[in-house]
């Protein structure tokens, strides 16, 4: 099932173990490399301190919030040893501008669905600058039709623009 990231964050994290909300998710910890949410960073309740939250921590995900086993499967970022890089890029797919390959400028990324079950983003939403708005406004685009992203911008392959698709003799 895909999921808008908005609906992602500012959730409670609750605890197995106690059945209490021990967190809040903040903000996603998105790799760049595969488009996967590795983990969140979440407020811990009665604590002023930032922890994260990683994937592979998650037992499930319903209406009321995350689920995990209890507090230890929050992580202090100095402990996580493989996500460091990632962590350190501090990469925000939202805002980013989208261009495709032959340079041509499509919009911006407002925001993007993400598969539940393997949180990889599914799908990012554009939207197009005001003067091209009012021939189409928004945008979707499969995260098959990326070809590269870097940290400036999201280049996906040329769409087709007025192309007719031909229909065959057999259809």
């Amino acid at each position: 099932m895909l999921k808008l990231n908005n609906t992602l964050l500012n959730k409670p994290i609750l605890s197995l173990r106690t059945g209490h909300k021990i967190a809040i998710t903040k903000e996603a910890i998105v790799n760049p490399h595969n488009l996967k949410i590795e983990g969140f960073y979440c407020d811990v309740v009665g604590d002023k301190k930032t922890q994260i939250l990683l994937f592979q921590d998650i037992r499930e995900i319903n209406r009321k919030g995350y689920v995990v086993n209890d507090h230890d499967s929050l992580s202090d970022h100095e402990d996580l040893v493989r996500l460091k890089e990632i962590i350190e890029l501090d990469y925000n797919i939202i805002g980013k501008p989208v261009v495709t390959t032959s340079g041509e400028k499509i919009g911006k990324v407002t925001e993007y669905a993400v598969d539940v079950d393997s949180l990889f983003i599914q799908k990012i939403h554009i939207t197009k600058p005001i003067l091209k708005n009012i021939t189409g406004g928004h945008l979707i685009i499969d995260r098959t039709q990326v070809n590269e992203i870097t940290s400036k911008k999201i280049i996906i392959n040329d769409l087709l623009q007025g192309s007719a698709v031909k229909a065959s003799a057999a259809a």
